[in-house]
């Protein structure tokens, strides 16, 4: 009896766990178990009194709420309140802007492929499409960018008003306003196609179309103030720019020293007029030095209650035009050597009416709620953009060089410390491409996803960092020679500024992405939060009686499942996917359960202080970003059609990932306060050690040599840069130089293997083509071929000089 007891109980815990049924259920089954046990075997009066003992003790108060809530709801709701970290108003808006969306599912421990799968593949409209063949291409074209970030600091004014005229500064804006009313999808192609070209014009477009006047009148104007303003934004009218940053706040951007208060002042001659007394110093405010509009961002005070009961309404929003009386418009900041337009403005006791608050009097004191709100959609577009287009060009060209530079009379891509540079080059576009795809299908959806933005803001941002200086290694001095035939250089500049602006990285990674995450997507957490901060407690404690056993049971679950997902190394979840991919799949769910559980176990255990343990944080969401990054990649591989020629970049981008998981789950209990937890815990995930390796030589090779190569799967890792029109142009001559290698390539194999065998002493290509000849081995076509390679060749090694007159 008792064998058959202890079997039934491990298998409805294993069972009932896996299925995640609620605790409730749980106690139902083994009720059941108890009677048929007492009903199938014999036993004595104290055996089934004592079993039962057992069961009314632990199993029966889950059962009837009268006792569960007071002897162990009440207890842990306790608690709860004692480990919850305190929050700041602030800290409240932020967690609680925007909205979740496949994010939820990956903190779940259990993601629903199907549901990744069926996401609507990202597409552009006709519409679309022409404007970034026809406009956003002529732009391109028309920038000199080695004059604007050398001699004119500063885009051509035949450019700005190229801009203006095709309502660049205007994709979001409704078209019943003027505006182009693109996707997210379109917005973010013409930035990074722009982003190939020129940096500094990246910038300059993206601005209004982010954070800004543009989306803050949208979301939350007043119709007199959309009919007013849109369309002045949409024709150029008007340039904007948005001040929030102050000196002294920075990525604390709501401790602000900028300050209006509440008063009766003259404006356009009329007396006693509503408004605001503000004082202001703001920086780093792209687009000020030439902004006609100024969106301000300030702590409002009202002390005599002219607009509400509250002396402090908070952060509020306004609209000033820049040639306001006391607006004053400073010098121009020099970010890096990236002269986009950007600087400082201040203003002392200036007046401006009540109107001009962003949404009127009835938003007064909203404005942090609006920022937060609007914040995901610009970092999830602007930055990645910008970042995925200066990887798109980093390995179409770095490929491209790689091919046509020689030494030792070979390719310098057939060294494997080149590949392995390139390989990292194309697996990190391959991934970061695909997140960025796929954060756009969120926004196109009519979600705000706060914390994805944040994921995409941050890795990848950092992996172009580490993709352009692969690629400046791949160029070597090539890279370093300024110059007007240097077009990776002015990436390789402005870097740093993507790393910094919205939302230090640092920060993004300590603090964000794990800290909004594990309440924010968690499936209870949230829920949890916000019935222990009830006012009324026994309405705190019915709510919180309703969450927290479904929590224990999730807890519980993710335990169990991340055992059995190891034990079996994934291949308990059976997913219906091809067996090419479905590995990917089996192993992500494993490290996905891992990982819901790591997070609630360090929330039990850290509580509050998880907090102030930043690094922890950080590598929980490090586990959470790569388990996004990888998902990004099989989606784009699935809505790709599974093309064979992809797979090498899905597998590089999966390994990698999954490794960097693993490192993350190493460090992280390695360093966790309770060794002797963190120990059984590593056995618990990882029982054999170390289930993943870093990305082979092998792959890496396979990886590079689809840069390396004129392949479809090159295009399409390399889709949406742009390519000059002009011939001439450095970028067009080493593209013609790489297809012009790439042809050639078996007349060289073919002269090589003459050369050897007649024992040659020249290692000149032409003149063994020249031997060659006679003996017809080779053609005149094809020495002229070889003649056309070399001329390409010299051009593209070639880098600039200049006189010291020019210094």
């Amino acid at each position: 009896m008792l064998t058959f007891l202890i079997t039934g109980t491990l298998i409805i815990f294993v069972a009932f766990s896996y299925l995640r049924l609620p605790l409730t259920i749980w106690a139902l089954g083994y009720f059941i178990l108890l009677l048929v046990t007492t009903l199938l075997f014999e036993s004595g009066m104290m055996t089934r009194i004592t079993l039962w003992t057992i069961y009314i003790l632990f199993f029966a108060p889950l059962l009837v709420p009268f006792i569960r809530r007071n002897c162990l709801t009440k207890p842990i709701f306790a608690f709860y309140k004692q480990q919850l970290p305190t929050m700041s108003l602030t800290e409240k808006i932020a967690l609680e802007a925007g909205t979740v969306w496949w994010d939820r599912d990956l903190f779940s421990g259990k993601p629903d492929w199907e549901k990744l799968l069926n996401y609507p593949s990202p597409v552009l409209t006709d519409e679309e499409q022409k404007f970034i063949d026809g406009p956003v291409q002529e732009a391109c074209n028309m920038i000199d960018d080695w004059k604007v970030t050398h001699r004119d600091y500063d885009l051509s004014a035949e450019v700005w008003d190229y801009l203006a005229r095709n309502h660049f500064f205007a994709m979001i804006i409704p078209k019943q306003y003027g505006g182009l009313g693109f996707s997210a999808q379109a917005h973010s192609a013409v930035v990074m196609k722009f982003a190939t070209r020129s940096v500094t014009a990246a910038v300059s477009v993206m601005v209004p179309n982010s954070l800004g006047p543009g989306m803050l009148l949208m979301e939350y104007g007043t119709e007199q103030q959309k009919e007013y303003y849109l369309p002045r934004l949409a024709d150029g009218t008007e340039i904007p720019c948005f001040a929030l940053t102050s000196p002294e706040a920075g990525s604390d951007a709501a401790s602000m020293a900028d300050h209006g208060v509440v008063c009766y002042g003259e404006h356009d001659g009329k007396k006693d007029v509503l408004g605001i007394r503000l004082t202001w110093n703001k920086r780093y405010i792209t687009l000020a030095p030439i902004a006609t509009l100024l969106g301000l961002a300030f702590k409002l005070y009202d002390p005599d209650h002219l607009v509400g009961d509250d002396d402090e309404p908070g952060i509020t929003l306004a609209l000033i035009p820049t040639n306001h009386p006391g607006v004053h418009i400073g010098n121009r900041h020099k970010p890096l050597n990236v002269p986009f337009q950007n600087g400082p403005n201040s203003g002392d006791n200036v007046f401006i009416p009540m109107d001009w608050v962003i949404g009127g009097r009835d938003r007064v004191g909203q404005g942090w709620r609006m920022l937060m709100e609007c914040l995901s959609d610009g970092r999830s577009i602007s930055l990645p953009a910008l970042s995925v287009g200066a990887a798109k060009l980093a390995s179409s060209t770095s490929g491209a060089y790689a091919r046509v530079r020689q030494q030792f009379n070979v390719s310098i891509g057939e060294f494997e410390g080149v590949q392995e540079r390139l390989a990292r080059i194309a697996g990190l576009t391959y991934l970061m491409d695909s997140a960025r795809t796929l954060v756009l299908t969120a926004l196109d959806e009519g979600e705000k996803p706060s914390l994805l933005s944040a994921v995409v803001k941050y890795h990848l941002t950092e992996s172009t960092r580490t993709v352009v200086n692969d690629a400046m290694d791949v160029h070597a001095g090539k890279g370093i020679m300024l110059g007007e035939r240097n077009y990776i250089a002015n990436i390789y500049d402005c870097l740093p500024i993507g790393i910094t602006v919205e939302g230090a990285n640092i920060l993004t990674r300590n603090m964000i992405i794990f800290g909004q995450g594990a309440i924010r997507c968690h499936p209870y957490v949230m829920d949890e939060i916000r019935s222990v901060t009830e006012e009324d407690n026994n309405a705190g404690l019915l709510a919180f009686d309703d969450i927290i056993f479904s929590h224990v049971g999730f807890v519980i679950s993710n335990i169990v499942r991340t055992f059995l997902l190891a034990v079996s190394n994934g291949h308990i979840h059976q997913p219906g996917m091809n067996r090419g991919t479905r590995k990917y799949y089996q192993q992500l769910m494993r490290m996905n359960a891992a990982y819901a559980m790591l997070a609630d176990i360090s929330m039990l255990i850290l509580g509050g202080s998880l907090k102030r343990k930043e690094n922890l944080s950080a590598r929980l969401g490090d586990i959470l970003s790569y388990s996004y990054l990888a998902t990004a990649a099989l989606k784009r591989f699935h809505e790709q059609g599974h093309k064979h020629e992809d797979l090498v970049l899905l597998k590089w981008s999966v390994e990698y990932s999954l490794y960097q998981i693993q490192e993350a789950v190493y460090g992280f209990l390695d360093n966790f306060p309770l060794q002797s937890l963190a120990i059984l815990l590593k056995r618990l995930i990882f029982p054999l050690g170390r289930s993943y390796s870093p990305v082979s030589d092998r792959l890496n090779s396979e990886v590079a040599h689809t840069i390396l190569s004129d392949s479809a799967a090159r295009d399409r890792l390399i889709a949406g840069m742009f390519m000059p029109d002009d011939a001439t142009e450095q970028v067009a001559v080493l593209e013609q130089a790489f297809k012009q290698a790439v042809m050639c390539t078996p007349i060289i194999e073919k002269l090589r293997r003459f050369a050897r065998e007649n024992k040659l002493q020249s290692k000149n290509i032409l003149d063994i083509a020249r031997e060659a000849i006679p003996v017809s081995l080779i053609n005149k076509q094809e020495f002229e071929q070889l003649e056309k390679l070399i001329e390409l060749r010299n051009n593209v090694i070639a880098v600039d000089d200049f006189s010291t007159d020019d210094f």
